[in-house]
């Protein structure tokens, strides 16, 4: 094994962390007996060869001893390399992202191309590998074949040829995902796929391999869905918990005489082929492209391994594998189905904008005595909410009912998703002061690595504005270090928290101003602006003059926004006010002429400074400028040509600030909504700053172009800032507060409004 291995040239070659000489270690360490080494091993090609999905010339490198360790069935855990090579070869470059590559990329993208070519090329020994001993090597096969091997048909055959004989559970779910992805990548073959995945659906013997037929389904042909998934799903649920756990078992085929022919049988000879499909192929596949080997014979399923037990032994090693490995145990210990919660979601992924068939679905798993199925619920219950707009009371009501569950995990799970809800969490709202009520070692959380921060139950209560979280926040300004989210908790309660205003304004008093001020100051600070408690202007002002040089800056900036909150009931810093903004030009020059403003209603002393701030060479101060003389209005009429000037900006949200701005202070609408509906299209991000404008202005004129846009936007189910692969914890609340603001604009339009 590994000839040739000492001829490369590994030191004239880099990985994610400096030269590539030790990739032939880890390469040996892939076929070592020790179970911590190949796990330590598999760790460093995923950390630094492929780090990221990344693809060097030690990875490609890599790819030929790689192919040697999968077909070596004396090496254990081939599994895992399998799908290291699957990952690795398996980046699809299309035609978009070849028209956006620039020089810099262009090595990395021929690096990705060539390994896809190498591993493609190499792709005939899963066939091998779908029938191997090792159940790790068959669970991983036929997503490597469906991936990376030219003829899909080929691999269709085998799939559905192999379904039947599989003894393994997990595996059988795995060669039915293999058959989704065939489709999804050679859409041609869709209907033929979507027809089998129909049949195993209505008549595999196993609920789990009926949900993965539905799952699958759902992905690549949804048309082919029954009309009453739900209770289908539902009942496949109920049908895995009562029985026994799943271990094997045949798909049988259907008996003699009943006019139906086997699910698992690879397709015939008369099958139609797809326009485009491959067609040359015989059905049995082949070990390489140009040798055709015997189909695969059945497998005696007596005794079953099972595809966990053919990973090879666990073992806990320092590495992110076995961190991550760890977790999965954990995550799944007790349960008798570990997969079904990865084919739901998939499930749910595939019914994509059908929010009432899947809110009915998670209700029912809600609903399920299996705690396991309620924690998967409740995890899928928020990844639906934040990316679909709908009527969610009843479901939220049903994550609520978890917070009582005695199962923490299940309550954590619960509590983390009603804190992302903000006021959709009304529903929830008994059940959050209960909890909060009966856990008060849950208020505050603390981490070895960082400020303390209240706990999910108090943040989700006070979120809603329910004044039942005052004494939980009471608490937590009484701790030794204050939870750095406090202030914005305060905001969220609004007036409900103004009890809280003496203990913030001592709280303050008390800040050394050294170099962590910032960290101990700011949540105060925070909390004092949002109750716009003028009363802690003294305080406030010792910050102010005080704050240390590190990070001095940020800690005068909160400061600063303090007394604008307070308004006139800080004219005691008026003065101190007015000798800062006497460096005109510098942020805090802007911030300061915010305040003073604020304070004391100068415009003439004021306005010079934002003038010349919005000539500032940093773009953030520019806007932070065009802000301030939006707020003097009228006052600032003077500064019309100059905002009216940055519409044509190359930075979109200054564009946006400028328009605003320019509204503003001269009450002309005409440019500003052009600007305006110009950036909403750019730019869904900015689209709350836009209706919270087109709000202001009154009701948009009916048939307008605004009015298109705006109503478009509610007729929209789709969140405005969903993303795949990430969300932001304040996503809901934001395309909440967008609904109701383009509801706002619209009042009212048609009765007689003006542009």
């Amino acid at each position: 094994m590994f000839s040739g291995i000492d001829e490369v040239d590994w030191a004239s070659m880099e990985h994610a962390y400096g030269p590539a000489d030790d990739v032939p270690e880890l390469l040996r360490g892939l076929a070592s007996d020790d179970p911590a080494e190949r796990e330590a091993a598999l760790d460093g090609m995923y950390g630094a060869v492929h780090h990221q999905g990344d693809v060097y010339a030690c990875t490609l490198a890599c790819i030929p001893f790689l192919f040697e360790l999968v077909v070596d069935p004396g090496v254990q855990d081939r599994g895992g390399v399998v799908e290291l090579l699957t990952s690795i070869g398996g980046f699809d470059l299309d035609e978009d992202d070849e028209a956006e590559i620039d020089e810099d990329e262009i090595e990395g993208a021929a690096n990705y191309a060539m390994a896809a070519a190498a591993v493609t090329a190499g792709a005939g020994v899963f066939f091998e590998l779908i029938a191997d001993e090792d159940p790790g090597v068959r669970l991983a096969a036929p997503l490597a074949l469906a991936t990376l091997h030219r003829h899909p048909v080929r691999v269709l055959a085998l799939l559905r040829e192999r379904l039947p004989v599989e003894p393994d559970e997990e595996v059988r779910l795995a060669l039915v995902e293999a058959a989704g992805r065939v489709a999804l990548r050679h859409r041609p073959l869709a209907e033929r796929v979507g027809k089998w995945l129909g049949l195993l659906a209505s008549r595999a013997d196993s609920p789990g391999l009926r949900l993965a037929a539905l799952a699958q389904l759902a992905r690549c042909s949804p048309d082919g869905l029954p009309g009453d998934v739900v209770p289908v799903v539902s009942g496949l649920l109920r049908e895995m918990r009562s029985a026994p756990e799943e271990s094997g078992g045949r798909v049988e085929p259907a008996g003699p005489g009943t006019g139906a022919p086997p699910v698992g049988i690879p397709a015939r000879e008369d099958d139609e082929p797809e326009p485009g499909s491959d067609t040359t192929a015989p059905p049995a596949p082949a070990a390489a492209d140009s040798e055709p080997v015997e189909p695969v014979q059945a497998v005696d399923p007596e005794p079953v391994a099972s595809a966990e037990a053919g990973r090879g032994e666990h073992v806990v090693t320092p590495t992110l594998v076995g961190h991550l490995r760890s977790l999965y145990a954990q995550e799944n210990a007790g349960r008798g189905a570990p997969w079904a919660a990865d084919l739901l979601r998939t499930l749910h992924v595939g019914l994509d904008d059908r929010v009432g068939d899947r809110t009915a679905l998670l209700a029912d798993q809600l609903r399920s005595p299996d705690r396991h199925q309620r924690i998967d619920a409740v995890r899928m219950s928020g990844g639906l909410i934040r990316a679909w707009r709908g009527p969610y009371e009843e479901l939220v009501a049903l994550v609520g009912e978890q917070l009582a569950d005695p199962e923490p995990r299940l309550a954590e799970a619960a509590s983390h998703v009603l804190e992302e809800l903000f006021g959709l969490a009304a529903p929830a709202a008994d059940a959050l002061a209960a909890r909060l009520a009966a856990d008060p070692g849950g208020w505050v959380k603390t981490w070895a690595g960082g400020p303390p921060g209240l706990g999910s139950t108090v943040k989700a209560l006070a979120r809603l504005g329910d004044a039942r979280a005052v004494p939980a926040l009471a608490a937590a300004l009484e701790r030794e270090q204050v939870a750095h989210d406090v202030g914005f908790a305060v905001g969220c309660l609004g007036a409900a928290a103004r009890p809280l205003a003496g203990v913030l304004r001592r709280r303050l008093a008390d800040v050394e101003l050294d170099e962590n001020a910032y960290d101990r100051a700011s949540p105060l600070l925070a909390g004092l602006t949002a109750l716009r408690a003028g009363e802690a202007t003294p305080e406030v002002l010792r910050v102010l003059r005080g704050a240390p040089e590190y990070r001095g800056a940020w800690l005068r900036t909160a400061a600063l926004r303090a007394l604008g909150a307070f308004g006139p009931a800080a004219r005691e810093a008026v003065p101190e006010l007015r000798a800062l903004v006497r460096r005109p030009g510098t942020a805090s020059a802007t911030e300061a002429a915010e305040a003073l403003w604020a304070a004391s209603g100068d415009a003439d002393a004021v306005l010079p400074v934002l003038i010349e701030g919005l000539e500032s060479d940093q773009v953030h101060d520019r806007r932070s400028a065009a802000v301030a003389l939006g707020a003097l209005g009228p006052r600032a009429a003077v500064v019309a040509p100059r905002l009216r000037g940055l519409l044509a900006h190359d930075e979109l949200w200054l564009r946006v600030d400028a328009a605003i701005a320019l509204w503003e202070v001269s009450g002309r609408t005409r440019e500003t909504v052009a600007a305006l509906l110009t950036a909403w299209e750019q730019n869904r991000h900015v689209r709350v700053r836009v209706a919270e404008c087109l709000a202001r202005m009154g009701p948009v004129p009916e048939g307008s172009a605004a009015a298109h846009v705006l109503r478009s936007e509610l007729v929209s189910v789709r969140r405005h800032n969903a993303m795949d692969g990430g969300y932001g914890s304040h996503d809901i609340h934001e395309d909440e507060k967008l609904l109701a603001l383009c509801r706002q604009a619209l009042r009212g339009a048609g009765k007689g409004s003006t542009p």
